[in-house]
């Protein structure tokens, strides 16, 4: 049977982690150094010619080993190496592939965090980053150069929701030789970029992977080989910049990830319920579920079937002043959180411009179409959305948005 017959669900599902004395839950390994009977073993462990031997925490630990192995199979791949946030994946994965002259071709809508990382931070080391629209595959093949070792996207970007044809840009990357690296946080289970030609596929945990709000950390999936690279004890930068991830943490997101695929869903079919219902309202509305989203179709043929569209949408109010109100009402109204993330059980809203994408330049937000009145919607598991749509409609009439 191919690997990609089963569902990233049923890939999470078929594993199996004992703990030490038959718990259904693995033990916690909390131990930041672990012994040897053989001082043999432990230099050949440090020589990198012994494997299956734990060493050092900042190295991996059996706790990791068990969300990484989980991470791994959901997304088609064979290694994993965890972090203590999601930016430190990314960090650590363009620092171990760039050196000091090399380039980077960027999608131009991404975490802000992300942005700033590549505009400012990275030319320290003469390292450069295009940035495209990568939904036009022509932008991107004619910003290649020699010194390009990179294509980073999202699958679907933050935060207006635009989608990335990662089988099309992957033959991009393979002709030329460059890795293809993508961040899949807004969209696991719904995308396996892996199974489209990606090389690399990065997740901020703290999303909807772990769904609680409570903990912050992040994953790089590759092969066997790139992993083994960057947790090499005398030049991978996942050893050498210490993002290391607790194990008590590690353990918290492996108890979660088991009902991801209902998480999912749930999120996916409230956003589809809200966002045709305030369309319908006549609000501008960005959500990749709805038929007038230029990349409607694209997702539907490139989506694993039943997790639906996500759990993201966009509305565009015509004021920033309108938005701040309106947030505050529904906060108020006990619709969700005026904060920052995604992935909580309780909805959370918040302005993009002025928060999530503020590393972006004033001339870049507007090239982009990122406008002040923007709000951006990470939808809850209400139980009932047609209640919450109420709320949702009665504020924006107090406000005469509507």
């Amino acid at each position: 049977m191919s690997k990609y017959k089963k569902t990233p669900a049923d890939n999470i599902q078929d594993l199996q982690f004992f703990g030490e004395f038959g718990g259904v839950n693995p033990s916690i390994a909390d131990s930041s150094t672990f012994t040897y009977l053989a001082g043999k073993t432990m230099g050949d462990v440090f020589e990198g010619t012994r494997e299956g031997c734990y060493l050092y925490s900042r190295h991996t630990n059996p706790s990791t080993s068990y969300l990484g192995k989980a991470l791994a199979e959901m997304e088609y791949l064979k290694g994993a190496i965890l972090s203590a946030s999601g930016m430190g994946a990314i960090t650590n994965t363009l620092l171990q592939i760039c050196n000091s002259g090399d380039e980077i071709i960027s999608s131009r809508t991404i975490y802000g965090g992300t942005y700033a990382f590549m505009k400012n931070y990275l030319p320290k080391f003469n390292i450069k980053t295009t940035y495209v629209n990568i939904t036009i595959l022509d932008e991107i093949e004619s910003s290649i150069t020699k010194k390009t070792k990179v294509i980073y996207c999202e699958t679907m970007s933050n935060p207006l929701l635009e989608i990335a044809d990662i089988k099309k840009i992957s033959l991009i990357a393979k002709k030329y030789n460059i890795k293809l690296v993508v961040d899949n946080t807004f969209t696991p289970m719904i995308f396996s970029p892996a199974k489209m030609g990606a090389n690399i596929v990065i997740h901020s945990l703290t999303k909807f992977i772990n769904g609680s709000s409570d903990t912050v950390g992040g994953v790089i999936c590759s092969n066997e080989e790139f992993i083994s690279d960057m947790i090499d004890v005398n030049s991978g930068s996942a050893m050498l910049l210490g993002p290391v991830m607790d194990s008590m943490r590690a353990a918290s997101i492996l108890k979660n990830i088991r009902t991801l695929h209902l998480r999912i869903k749930k999120h996916s079919n409230n956003a589809q319920y809200l966002s045709e219902k305030l369309q319908d309202d006549g609000i501008k509305v960005i959500y990749p579920g709805l038929k007038n989203h230029p990349q409607h179709e694209l997702i539907k043929k490139n989506m694993n079937k039943g997790f639906g569209f996500g759990g993201m949408f966009v509305i565009d109010i015509p004021t920033k002043e309108k938005a701040n109100k309106l947030m505050e009402k529904m906060q108020k109204e006990n619709v969700g959180y005026l904060a920052v993330s995604l992935g909580f059980y309780k909805t959370l809203f918040c302005a993009p411009k002025s928060s999530t994408s503020s590393e972006i330049s004033e001339t870049e937000q507007k090239n982009m179409g990122l406008s002040d009145g923007l709000i951006r919607f990470s939808v809850g598991l209400d139980d009932n959305i047609e209640r919450t749509y109420k709320v949702i409609k009665k504020c924006m009439k107090e406000l005469k948005i509507i």
